[in-house]
């Protein structure tokens, strides 16, 4: 599955480099993360979302590194930086094994038929 992309050759070189540096200490801290542990929450202060999936995971005893990025009203570039590299618009991004699953309902639902469990048991 490909999203639409504007193609390389469609960007002049300094716009290049300023897409490939745009807050990337954020998404390398990400890569490394999500390569490392088998469940991750990238999420934001105040969000009831990112709240709920972490009570979900933590009530399901499913362990998982939770990386938080701002509020409303901070780190908001950041943010934008995380989903302009995962392609996802909301948060709570959760990954499980290097797989981004989705937000909230999607851990919600994974859990209830346990292809959550299954898919980070898997090696």
């Amino acid at each position: 599955m490909s999203r639409p992309l504007l193609p390389e050759s469609s960007l002049a070189p300094h716009v290049g480099d300023k897409i490939q540096s745009f807050h990337r200490n954020i998404v390398d801290a990400i890569t490394a993360a999500i390569a490392r542990d088998p469940v991750v929450v990238v999420g934001m202060a105040q969000n009831p979302f990112v709240k709920k999936a972490r009570r979900a995971l933590e009530a399901a005893g499913v362990p998982f590194t939770y990386l938080e990025y701002g509020s409303y009203v901070s780190q908001w570039k950041e943010r934008l930086a995380i989903k302009l590299w995962s392609g996802f618009p909301t948060f709570p991004q959760v990954f499980v094994r290097g797989t981004l699953i989705g937000g909230f309902t999607d851990v919600e639902r994974m859990l209830a038929d346990g292809s959550l469990q299954k898919m980070r048991d898997t090696h």
